[in-house]
């Protein structure tokens, strides 16, 4: 048996309430209270002084790529990068320290923050001063456009006369030739040229993932890895389970599955491991995933008008409306929840006609809880649209600090009004989870409540916040992080608040984001985590 009592904290219960202390058992919630009736209670439990520090529930990152941020230890970090110059550079240090690789991907570069100077997209002939002879995949930090070089488009048959790719942008110069630039389906059969990582190094980048999501407080993932970064569903899913086995599984995961057609999404809907959940509900098994649309950043999200920036184009349909209902209808019919990417506001609108369909209507009836994730362009007819469906959102807040700076110009001052309305969707009681799409950006929770509370970058600019009316206060957007994502997952019973019954999963914070100045929570840290009643991670 396992007891721990933590005491002297500031514990937030729920808004406006605040225990001293809290006692668990076995990974359960014992009491919650004072510190005279906790302590009374505790008898022999092992005992933390929290020494007046806020606690509160552990963080549940409602979207994310779990396996994509580990993976990225063992390439080239081109977050580092401020041109295309220095993306041919870290690739050839990268080869010259591997020279026997036979290919590799890389993420995070991203055009839009280089000087004016130097902004512009790397191409083909940038890669190919690293090689030739081996694919070269580097991903915009969208995740939904990528440059490639010459043995990639050979390899994909992409050339001037075969410029076309379904679901996907293929860009070409002026004279025709493609430069290197893929987007969507064309982006995601180029990383499948890439050699995949042996099971070793997959289960050093999960562990290695894990190890840093548990530093930022996080005790919880809904992570989209299992049929999309790793193609085999069940090969993924027994490395899950090897992890934990091992005892080196340290947060909770909860997959949500990506598969291409009907036929291999209803095998495992009548399989006996749908909707499984193992190691005490450590791993589970989750929603569908789906993408209907791209990225703002790629200019591939699709919007119900031309970029404003890029007449003529308003985005791609990654998949089609047909084959998105024939899925997605599959799913609702063997009672499996359905999570959309969907960016911009056609994109919304589209996915909320087929839930609707799915549903029976748009009465507010939404039992297997499907819903938007991203949801960035809006407008108020869409949000009351998603409120009237039952529909749940995942936003991520910390889009914000890069958006902010490019979305004007693509979709106007007048839509920004409506878009990433954080505060509107709070209002209207639409059920919105927060996460961040790692590695899009950083797994870092506290930064993206910062960003939600603020809607400023990391920076602290502009000083005044990004359209400051859609700002939430604290307190919504802890619960957006907790007992909304635990919602997200039908976990609201167990997770996301600090009572009796409930998991003993929990963050201790350095300081008290709740009276301290906004500004202060980005330098916020844990200095305890906790899941299951097992402290997983301890500052130094």
């Amino acid at each position: 048996m396992s007891r721990t009592v933590l005491y002297n904290g500031k514990v937030y219960v729920e808004r406006g309430c605040y225990a001293q202390a809290i006692l668990q058992e076995d990974g359960i919630i014992l009491q919650v209270g004072s510190n005279k009736e906790v302590l009374a209670a505790a008898g022999d439990a092992e005992r933390i002084d929290c020494q007046g520090k806020t606690v509160i529930p552990g963080f549940n990152d409602s979207h994310q790529h779990l396996f994509y941020m580990g993976r990225a230890m063992f390439f080239p970090d081109l977050t580092k990068a401020q041109c295309a110059e220095d993306l041919t550079r870290l690739c050839q240090e990268y080869l010259q320290k591997n020279p026997e690789s036979k290919g590799f991907s890389a993420a995070g570069w991203n055009e839009e923050t280089w000087a004016p100077e130097y902004r512009r997209k790397p191409d083909k002939r940038d890669l190919d001063k690293v090689s030739e002879e081996v694919p070269i995949v580097l991903t915009r930090i969208c995740a939904h456009a990528c440059c490639v070089n010459s043995y990639v488009l050979q390899r994909l048959g992409i050339d001037r006369e075969h410029a076309v790719f379904d679901g996907a942008g293929i860009e070409v110069d002026e004279g025709g030739e493609p430069t290197g630039i893929l987007t969507e389906k064309a982006f995601h059969a180029a990383l499948d040229l890439v050699p995949n990582l042996t099971r070793e190094e997959l289960k050093l980048a999960l562990t290695g993932a894990m190890k840093y999501a548990v530093s930022r407080g996080l005790t919880t993932v809904q992570s989209n890895d299992i049929g999309y970064v790793i193609k085999d569903q069940e090969a993924c899913c027994s490395l899950m389970k090897e992890v934990y086995d091992e005892g080196k599984g340290l947060l909770r995961y909860t997959g949500q599955m990506f598969y291409d057609d009907v036929e291999s999404l209803k095998g495992y809907c009548e399989s006996p491991q749908f909707g499984e959940s193992y190691a005490d509900d450590w791993f589970r098994r989750g929603p569908l995933k789906l993408l209907k649309d791209g990225s703002l950043g790629a200019r591939t999200a699709m919007l119900g008008f031309d970029y404003l920036d890029d007449p003529g184009n308003r985005g791609v349909e990654v998949n089609s409306d047909a084959y998105m209902q024939k899925m997605i209808d599959c799913a609702h019919d063997h009672g499996m929840q359905v999570v959309v990417h969907a960016i911009g506001d056609e994109a919304i609108r589209r996915v909320i006609r087929m839930y609707d369909e799915a549903n029976g209507g748009s009465n507010g009836e939404n039992p297997l809880r499907h819903s938007l994730i991203h949801c960035q362009i809006t407008d108020d007819t869409l949000l009351a649209h998603i409120k009237a469906s039952g529909l749940l959102v995942a936003y991520q807040p910390i889009f914000l600090q890069s958006d902010m700076y490019i979305v004007p110009s693509r979709c106007g001052d007048e839509m920004m009004k409506t878009s990433y309305a954080f505060r509107t969707a709070a209002e209207l009681g639409i059920h919105a989870s927060y996460g961040t799409d790692c590695p899009v950006e950083d797994l870092d929770p506290l930064a993206c409540i910062y960003c939600a509370v603020t809607r400023k970058d990391l920076k602290g600019q502009p000083e005044d916040g990004f359209y400051a009316e859609e700002c939430v206060d604290v307190e919504t957007a802890v619960d957006a992080y907790t007992l909304e994502s635990a919602y997200h997952e039908f976990r609201e019973d167990v997770k996301g608040r600090l009572k009796t019954g409930y998991y003993a999963d929990l963050v201790v914070l350095d300081r008290d984001i709740f009276t301290c100045k906004s500004e202060e929570i980005l330098g916020a840290n844990p200095v305890l985590t906790m899941v299951g009643g097992k402290i997983v991670y301890r500052a130094e």
